[in-house]
C-alpha cells in the first residue's frame, strides 16, 4: 500500500513527539526519584535555644552593636523567620512547649503555687513524664539525643532529661541566677537559703558545684560538637539550650570574650553564643553531615531590658514593642534562623507565623515518627522551612501571662483583651482596661498605633478565637477542658554532689 508523503511526515513528527514525551518523562521520573532519595529518611537536627536574647541582639535582625558573622552567616545561606514565636514570656513555660510541642497551659507548666511562672531549685514540680517530648518521638526511630545546657523542667531525679528521652544531658538544671544568695532575696517560702551551689550535671548525677558560670559557654559547645562527632554515622538530635545571657544583671562569659564587645557583659556573652554556633556549624561541614542535617537558632523569649530604653545593657527587642516577661511581642517574638544547605533556599526570609511547638511534628514527619498520642498544639511547617511560598497553617496565636490570656494574634493582627484585673500588662496600667486594643503587626511593629475602633469586625473574630482558647487552654484561675496534669513529687531534693563518688 502506497502511503502519502504528507502522512508519512505526520506520522513520523507524531512517533517523535511520542518518543520525546518518553524520555522527558522519564527523565524527569528519574531526576524525581533521584532529588528524593537525596533528602535524608532520618535528617540530623540542632536547636540552639538562647536564654532571654533579643530579637534585636543580633546582626541579621538589626543589631549593630553585636557582632555576630556566624549568625550572618547563617542568614546569608539559610532562611531568617521575622514572625517566629514561642509560647511563653518567660523560661519555664516556653521550654515546655518547644519539646512538647504544647502551650504550656496545657501541660500545667505555665504556673504554680511555690515557684510562680518559673520552677525554682527544690522545686516539687516538673514536666509530666506522661508527656512526650522531641526527643522520645525521634528515639522511637532510631536517634541518638543529646542536651547540653540549661534543662528549667523540673530538677528531681523523675524529670531529668534522661527520663525525657535524652541519652545524655550535660549542663545545669536551672536558670543561671538561681542561687543561694538570689534565692534569700526572692522568698522564704522557697527556701531560697537551701538552694544549692548552681550544679552542673552529667546525666543525673552533679559533677560540680558551684559550677564555673564564665566558662559555661566553652565547656557546653564542646560536649555538643563531641556528641556530634560521637554520632557522626547515625541520626542524631541535639538541643543546645544556651544558659547565656541568661538572667543575671551581668551575664558570663570566658577570658576571650569579657570586655571585647561594644555593649559591656551582656554583648560579651552575645558574641561568644556566635563563636559557639559557629563551632557548631563548622563540625557539621567538617563532617560532611551540613546537608543531612536542619539547624535551628532561637531564643526562649525575649531580652529583659534596662529601665532606660536607650541602654541596651540587658538586650534589644528592637523593633517590636515591650520587654520580655510580658505579653509583648518583644517577649514573645523571637529571632529565628533556620539553616540547612542544600535544602533551605540561601539568603530567604519566611514572613508567615511559625512557632517552637511546631518543631516536634515538623521533625516527627521528617524522619518518620509518630506523633504524641496527646493532643498538641504544634504544626507541621516543613514547607515553611523549605518551601518558596507556603502559608502558616495557624488560624490564631495565643499570648499568655501565667493562667491569664491577654491577646490573640491572627494573620497581621494582634488584639489585647479587655482586662478587669491583671498582674504584668505591655500596655496597660494597673487600672480596669474595658476597651481592646487592635494593632497591625506588619506596618506598625511598635505596636503604636491602636485601630481597634476602625476594625470592629476583627475585634469581635479575634474574640471569638480567644474565646475558644479561654474553653479548651483556661483562663484566669479557671483551667481549660484539654488542660492535664504537671509531674509532682512528695519530697524534694536538692542537686548536690555525691561525696560518696569521691568528688
Amino acid at each position: 500500500m502506497d502511503f502519502p508523503f504528507e502522512s508519512v511526515v505526520r506520522g513520523s513528527v507524531r512517533l517523535k513527539f511520542v518518543l520525546t514525551a518518553w524520555l522527558v518523562c522519564g527523565l524527569n521520573c528519574i531526576k524525581a526519584e533521584a532529588e528524593q532519595a537525596e533528602f535524608p529518611s532520618k535528617p540530623n537536627y540542632v536547636v540552639i535555644f538562647c536564654d532571654n536574647l533579643g530579637y534585636g541582639d543580633i546582626e541579621p535582625f538589626g543589631s549593630t552593636l553585636h557582632r555576630t558573622p556566624n549568625l550572618n552567616r547563617m542568614a546569608s545561606e539559610g532562611r531568617k523567620f521575622t514572625h517566629f514565636y514561642v509560647s511563653a514570656g518567660v523560661c519555664t513555660p516556653s521550654r515546655a512547649s518547644l519539646l512538647t510541642g504544647c502551650y504550656s497551659q496545657r501541660l500545667g507548666m505555665h504556673l504554680n503555687e511555690r515557684d510562680g511562672h518559673v520552677l525554682r531549685p527544690v522545686s516539687p514540680y516538673g514536666l509530666n513524664p506522661e508527656e512526650e517530648t522531641i526527643a522520645e518521638v525521634l528515639k522511637e526511630v532510631g536517634y541518638a539525643t543529646g542536651i547540653f545546657g540549661k534543662w528549667h523542667l523540673g530538677d528531681q531525679q523523675a524529670f531529668l532529661p534522661t527520663k525525657q528521652g535524652f541519652d545524655t544531658f550535660f549542663g545545669i538544671p536551672y536558670s543561671d541566677d538561681m542561687t543561694a544568695e538570689v534565692g534569700r532575696r526572692v522568698s522564704s517560702k522557697l527556701d531560697g537559703a537551701l538552694w544549692p551551689p548552681l550544679p552542673l550535671m552529667m546525666n543525673e548525677k552533679v559533677i560540680e558545684a558551684p559550677v564555673d558560670r564564665n566558662q559555661l559557654t566553652q565547656r557546653l559547645t564542646k560536649e555538643a560538637v563531641k556528641f556530634i562527632e560521637q554520632h557522626r554515622d547515625e541520626p542524631f538530635f541535639l538541643y543546645f539550650p544556651q544558659a547565656m545571657p541568661g538572667s543575671t544583671t551581668a551575664p558570663f562569659s570566658s577570658d576571650a570574650f569579657r570586655g571585647k564587645s561594644a555593649n559591656g557583659p551582656w554583648g560579651d556573652s552575645i558574641e561568644e553564643l556566635d563563636w559557639s554556633t559557629g563551632e557548631i556549624l563548622d563540625t557539621l561541614e567538617k563532617l560532611e553531615l551540613d546537608q543531612k542535617t536542619l539547624v535551628i537558632w532561637t531564643s526562649d523569649n525575649g531580652a529583659p531590658l534596662a529601665r532606660n530604653p536607650s541602654d541596651l545593657s540587658r538586650g534589644s527587642n528592637q523593633p517590636l514593642h515591650g520587654r520580655g516577661y510580658t505579653t509583648s511581642e518583644g517577649a514573645f517574638r523571637v529571632p529565628t534562623l533556620a539553616w540547612w544547605p542544600g535544602r533551605i533556599s540561601a539568603g530567604s526570609i519566611c514572613e508567615e507565623i511559625a512557632s517552637t511547638m511546631d518543631l516536634l511534628p515538623t521533625f516527627a514527619k521528617w524522619s518518620g515518627g509518630r506523633l504524641p498520642q496527646r493532643l498538641i498544639d504544634g504544626k507541621d511547617i516543613s514547607e515553611l522551612m523549605i518551601g518558596e511560598k507556603a502559608k502558616s497553617p495557624h488560624e490564631a496565636i495565643y499570648y499568655y501571662d501565667r493562667d491569664q490570656l491577654q491577646a490573640v494574634r491572627r494573620g497581621r493582627w494582634k488584639l489585647f483583651l479587655p482586662l478587669e484585673t491583671y498582674g504584668r500588662h505591655p500596655h496597660f496600667t494597673h487600672q480596669p482596661s474595658r476597651d481592646p486594643l487592635l494593632f497591625d503587626l506588619v506596618s506598625d511593629q511598635s505596636c503604636q498605633h491602636d485601630v481597634a475602633g476602625q476594625h470592629p469586625q476583627l475585634v469581635q473574630e479575634l474574640s471569638r478565637l480567644a474565646d475558644e482558647a479561654r474553653r479548651e487552654l483556661g483562663d484566669s484561675g479557671v483551667p481549660g477542658r484539654g488542660a492535664r496534669s504537671r509531674g509532682e513529687v512528695v519530697e524534694p531534693i536538692p542537686q548536690v554532689v555525691d561525696r560518696k563518688d569521691g568528688q
